[in-house]
C-alpha cells in the first residue's frame, strides 16, 4: 500500500503543478507580463464563466464530468484524504473513487494477501462482502473496506440486504461499505448475485490505456441480489459520488 500510496501522490501531484502553474499565468498574462497562449486563453475563458473544468487540467487529471466549481471542491478532497493517509497511515476504510487508479489499489490489497499467505497473485480473485456495521473502527484482517461509490439505475435496499429497484427521479445512490476481499479462485464465495461493472464516471466508456486497463471500466463487483436482473443496471464509481 505504501506503493500505491506514493504513485497516488506523484500523480496528484503532477495535477496540483499544473492547476498552480496556469493559475500563475494567467495572472501574468492578465498584467501583461507573459504571452497568453491558445491553451492559457482557453483555460481562461473557461475559468471566467465557472462553468466548464479546463481542458489543460483534465490532460492531467482523473477521469471528471464535474463542473468547474464542484471539480475544485472534489479535489481538495482527495487532496485531504491522502494528506490524512500520510500522516495518520491508511485508514480503517478507504475513499475507493476518491483514488486516480483503482486498478493499482485492488492490486496492492492482494498482492498483501498473497504475500501473507504465500499464494501465487494471478491466482486470486476478489470476494465481495457488505458487513453490516457502516462504520468500522478496525480494519479487516485481510482485504479493504472501500466506500464512495454510487449505484446508477438501481438502489440498496437497506432491509432485505441487497439490490432493488429504483425509486421514481432518482438516478443515483449510495453504495453501501464494501469489503474487498482477495481469494483463492477455487474459493469463492457463491450467492445470488449481479455482476455490477463500476466506472470512474457513468459515461460508461473509455479506452485502454498503456497498461492494458480501460480509462473508466475499473472492475466487476458482485451485488447480492434475488431478482431476475436481465436488463441493464449499473454502478458508476469516482467523480459521480
Amino acid at each position: 500500500m505504501n506503493t500505491v500510496l506514493t504513485q497516488e501522490l506523484g500523480r496528484f501531484n503532477s495535477l496540483t503543478s499544473v492547476v498552480r502553474s496556469s493559475l500563475q499565468d494567467m495572472q501574468k498574462a492578465v498584467k501583461g507580463l507573459l504571452l497568453m497562449s491558445s491553451d492559457l486563453e482557453t483555460a481562461f475563458f473557461e475559468i471566467f464563466d465557472g462553468r466548464k473544468t479546463p481542458a489543460m487540467w483534465l490532460k492531467n487529471s482523473y477521469p471528471s464530468l464535474k463542473p468547474l466549481g464542484a471539480y475544485v471542491n472534489d479535489l481538495i478532497e482527495r487532496l485531504k484524504f491522502f494528506q490524512k493517509w500520510v500522516d495518520e497511515g491508511p485508514p480503517v476504510k478507504f475513499w475507493f473513487s476518491g483514488i486516480y487508479f483503482q486498478q493499482a489499489f485492488t492490486t496492492g490489497a492482494s498482492q498483501n494477501f498473497a504475500r501473507k499467505f504465500k499464494i501465487p497473485i494471478d491466482t486470486l480473485t476478489f470476494n465481495f462482502d457488505y458487513p453490516k456495521e457502516q462504520e468500522p473502527t478496525v480494519k479487516p484482517a485481510d482485504g479493504v473496506y472501500a466506500s464512495g461509490l454510487f449505484f446508477e439505475a438501481c438502489k440498496w435496499d437497506w432491509d432485505a440486504w441487497q439490490i432493488a429497484e429504483s425509486d421514481p427521479k432518482v438516478l443515483f445512490v449510495s453504495v453501501p461499505l464494501i469489503h474487498i476481499l482477495p481469494c483463492k479462485q477455487t474459493e469463492m464465495t457463491a450467492f445470488p448475485h449481479y455482476e455490477c461493472p463500476c466506472y470512474k464516471v457513468s459515461t460508461r466508456k473509455g479506452i485502454l490505456s498503456t497498461t492494458g486497463h480501460s480509462t473508466n471500466f475499473v472492475m466487476p463487483i458482485k451485488i447480492p441480489s434475488s431478482m431476475d436482473l436481465t436488463r441493464a443496471t449499473g454502478s458508476s464509481a469516482g467523480l459521480p459520488c
